[in-house]
């Protein structure tokens, strides 16, 4: 995707632009590292079922 000026990147985890510094990349058990979607933050054996909360859905096609 090439960067856009007229088009600003918001930062996922706060109200503001983003910046690129990687932090939502992050693993949320282990910050030192990369989030590979092994799913390991949202198993919990002893639920019946799993529960993800959605607080925004973008659409990040460009036009």
């Amino acid at each position: 995707m090439a960067w856009r000026r007229d088009k600003v990147k918001m930062c996922v985890l706060e109200e503001k632009e983003c910046i690129h510094c990687g932090e939502c990349d992050r693993c949320d058990l282990n910050p030192e590292k990369i989030c590979d979607s092994c799913g390991k933050c949202i198993r919990m054996p002893e639920a019946e079922y799993y529960e993800i909360q959605i607080d925004e859905i973008m659409n990040t096609e460009e036009k």
